[in-house]
């Protein structure tokens, strides 16, 4: 499947609407839960449930509300298809967008071996997509070889709103004050599906007592998010973050740019005025502006103004968490960018951009870094971001985590992709995570099989019991007084002390300045594109366009 029509026409033919059943069922495909009997399909010895509603769809009078839970019934159901896809732009890369989209997306799915047991741990999972894409229907999220693998966990996978309809700040619009949690809607969809699993987990085989949740970007970014919110307590033990933290927010005046924006395009004055758009304008609408999409809100409310303090005053010590990030993660966007040429074009304007945000001696510093890799430039500026985006974030989140009272485990993905200049690259993981090895979209071929094989076991032993150590993995906790100990995931998995700690000295201190790829107000007027007339053109041309889409998976 080349074009996107092709694509759009096979997912399409995936989806389906899930019906009432009126007449006989299989009881033994059927879950009793608190909003009706739901029956699933059968896959070798799992059973697998799609497309339960987990809230009240956020439609009409709860368009821009937060969720709600859904009426209590006992009627049944089909649970045979996924859930529509969050409104979002179609991209290449996100093959949830080619599913069918719409307001109505708060559904989850459930994987369980119901012949494996009761009170089995539970795993929920929250996609990636810089909360502006995503979806549960995206391939590489489907969750049957892992719960074949390991039959005595639950999986779960949840849909979330995202972009124009989960991220957007409406304090400065006339009506705005009505829709006070417009800023983190997505969070709070999680929040109440992690509501739903624990009121109703049990009745697919899961402990509600024992849940791990976990994702990758800004699944990742979530998962760690969760644990710095009150509301979110209890409803889960552990947390497995891939390639994201509390370092993937925004500040309200970087939230304010995407809300300028909707009002200019969508040619609305007040909050009557957006309510009255129908699901198709606001499509349309999203296609124009969903490239400067918001990442959730440090408004000091839901979210701190400083997220990782919770995590340096002990408010998170009664979770287990383990982290990581890839060597690698921002090669990623060179398929994103289209090519390498528009990469190293790119690079380098968001890289002077935020120097522009540095003090003198921290420009210094971080031009210094970049000088001293000894490499060609485009790929020092992509160890910069590597480091500050991604692992000097989660190695703070791990740290104060570990030193106040908590338990964490730390790794650093080295596997790499068979694509060209891709190497460790950002999403490289996920394939190997949930055994679907088929699905090489981000690995390329000659995709590892025992080192999924560990993964496998190391992520659902860690669900089972907050140690991922699993022959021959002796993973040790994370601490600073065992020289930071750090698993580094290849084919040869071993632990590494005081990984890259030359690299960390030198631009931790950055991280008080919140870089997070923010790309919404970036400016051209710097040196690399005033170099000379064909930078320029080429900058005229369309770097605008790969600057927008050069952090927008996170």
């Amino acid at each position: 499947m080349n074009s996107r029509e092709e694509k759009k026409a096979a997912f399409g033919r995936l989806y389906g609407e899930n019906r009432p059943i009126t007449g006989t069922y299989d009881a033994s495909l059927s879950a009793k839960c608190a909003n009706g009997v739901f029956v699933g399909k059968k896959r070798g010895y799992v059973t697998v449930w799609r497309g339960i509603p987990y809230a009240r769809a956020p439609v009409g009078g709860l368009r821009w509300k937060a969720p709600l839970p859904p009426e209590d019934g006992s009627g049944v159901f089909e649970a045979y298809y996924n859930g529509k896809s969050p409104i979002q732009t179609i991209l290449d890369s996100e093959r949830a967008s080619f599913y069918p989209q719409g307001e109505d997306c708060l559904y989850l799915n459930v994987w369980s071996n119901t012949s494996a047991g009761e009170q089995k741990p539970v795993m929920v999972f929250f996609h990636g997509g810089s909360y502006g894409w995503g979806g549960t229907a995206d391939p590489l999220y489907d969750g049957l070889n892992l719960v074949k693998a390991h039959p005595d966990v639950v999986l779960v996978t949840v849909g979330y709103r995202t972009g124009l309809m989960g991220f957007v700040d409406f304090s400065s619009v006339p009506g705005g004050e009505d829709y006070p949690d417009a800023p983190n809607l997505g969070i709070l969809d999680e929040i109440e599906a992690l509501r739903w699993v624990r009121k109703n987990i049990s009745a697919f085989g899961g402990d509600k007592d024992c849940v791990t949740i976990f994702g990758e970007s800004a699944g990742g970014g979530s998962v760690s998010l969760l644990p710095v919110i009150p509301a979110a307590r209890g409803l889960f033990r552990r947390v497995i973050a891939q390639s994201g933290s509390v370092a993937l927010t925004y500040g309200r005046e970087e939230c304010g740019l995407f809300t300028r924006r909707l009002m200019e395009v969508s040619g609305a004055e007040n909050m009557a005025d957006l309510l009255r758009l129908s699901e198709g304008e606001l499509r349309a609408i999203n296609e124009k502006i969903n490239d400067l999409n918001n990442f959730p809100q440090r408004d000091g409310a839901l979210i701190p103004l400083e997220p990782y303090e919770p995590y340096l005053n002990g408010e998170t010590a009664g979770i287990d968490l383990l982290i990581g990030t890839n060597a690698d993660e921002m090669n990623y966007w060179i398929g994103e960018l289209g090519g390498i040429v528009p990469f190293k074009l790119g690079m380098p304007v968001k890289f002077e951009n935020d120097l522009m945000l540095f003090s003198p001696e921290d420009k210094k510093r971080a031009e210094s870094f970049v000088k001293s890799r000894g490499t060609r430039k485009i790929w020092a500026i992509a160890e910069f971001y590597n480091e500050l985006i991604f692992r000097l974030p989660a190695i703070k989140q791990a740290e104060g985590h570990a030193a106040n009272g908590g338990r964490a485990f730390v790794y650093y993905w080295t596997q790499p992709s068979s694509i060209p200049f891709r190497r460790a690259c950002h999403a490289v993981e996920l394939a190997y995570v949930f055994g679907n090895l088929s699905e090489t979209i981000y690995t390329g071929e000659g995709v590892d099989a025992a080192l999924s094989e560990k993964v496998m076991a190391a992520w659902t032993q860690f669900a089972r019991t907050g140690d991922p150590s699993v022959p021959p993995l002796g993973w040790e906790k994370y601490t600073p007084e065992e020289r930071h100990p750090t698993m580094v995931l290849s084919s040869s998995p071993h632990t590494e002390r005081e990984l890259l700690e030359e690299q960390r000295e030198a631009l931790e201190p950055l991280l008080r300045y919140k870089i997070n790829g923010s790309y919404a107000s970036v400016s051209y007027n710097v040196p690399s594109v005033r170099k000379g007339a064909a930078i320029a053109a080429l900058a005229a041309a369309g770097l605008a366009a790969s600057i927008y889409k050069l952090f927008r998976r996170k």
